[in-house]
């Protein structure tokens, strides 16, 4: 078995969205949202009908106290993971490292990304939080974009757009994969850098520091981390939905 971590969700850099979404410290509370769509020219085209509006994300983000930025209003979410489908899609060098993990059935995708703390009891207003939002227990090998059938495009980020060849989707297994009900944190600062907790990793068995700011992180001894995983995931829950507010309207 394999686990990684994957770093997803809109953050301040310019290509994320430069803007991150808040979360609650009190109650565990916060809103999942993803990256900006780029259009940009030589980039990849939503399909006509396919588009994903961030007007889906506002309320979410009202109910922590914080106003969705006016600069995403009018732009296209990349909504990826899609957590209502348990989806997962990815291309270019992303891609490229997660093909190259050879990842199959069982297999575990963790998803992280950084917040941004409202006023509470605990943090300051503004500190930044590096938590999981949660994870996939993958049901099979990821599937070329190009293989997977138009009845079922609406279901990834990476196929209601015009994919090309190195675009991939991975699929969560029903009943064990979702979104956290609340987040876990796992980051902590120190020497001007983001780490994963010491406390975390001495539970997963991680033999060295692990920066975790950027990019995919995989596991070194994922029994552990999985074992934890299931501990945590007890207490707080798994959901097929995005954000909490939008339960009903996706069931």
């Amino acid at each position: 078995m394999k686990a990684l971590l994957v770093r997803v969700g809109i953050d301040s850099g310019t290509k994320s969205g430069g803007w991150n979404a808040p979360v609650n410290p009190d109650t565990g509370e916060f809103a999942y949202v993803p990256i900006i769509e780029d259009e940009s020219k030589g980039k990849k085209k939503i399909r006509c009908g396919y588009e994903t509006s961030y007007d889906q994300f506002k309320d979410t983000c009202q109910n922590l106290g914080v106003k969705l930025p006016e600069k995403l209003y009018g732009k296209c979410a990349h909504l990826d993971p899609d957590f209502r489908y348990l989806t997962y899609g990815d291309e270019g060098n992303r891609g490229a490292q997660l093909v190259n993990q050879n990842l199959g059935e069982g297999d575990r995708l963790a998803f992280y990304t950084s917040f941004e703390s409202i006023k509470s009891s605990q943090h300051k207003p503004g500190e930044f939080i590096y938590a999981m939002i949660g994870l996939y227990v993958l049901a099979c090998k990821p599937k070329r974009a190009g293989d997977i059938l138009e009845e079922n495009w609406h279901r990834n980020a990476h196929t209601r757009r015009y994919f090309e060849e190195d675009d991939i989707v991975f699929f969560g297994k029903k009943d064990s994969s979702g979104r956290l009900k609340r987040y876990i944190r796992i980051g902590e600062y120190r020497d001007r850098h983001y780490y994963l907790k010491s406390e975390l990793r001495e539970k997963w068995g991680e033999p060295k520091a692990m920066s975790i700011q950027r990019g995919i992180r995989t596991l070194y001894y994922p029994e552990r981390f999985c074992e934890w995983f299931e501990n945590e995931k007890k207490k707080i829950g798994l959901m097929e939905s995005n954000n909490l507010l939008l339960c009903a309207l996706e069931s």
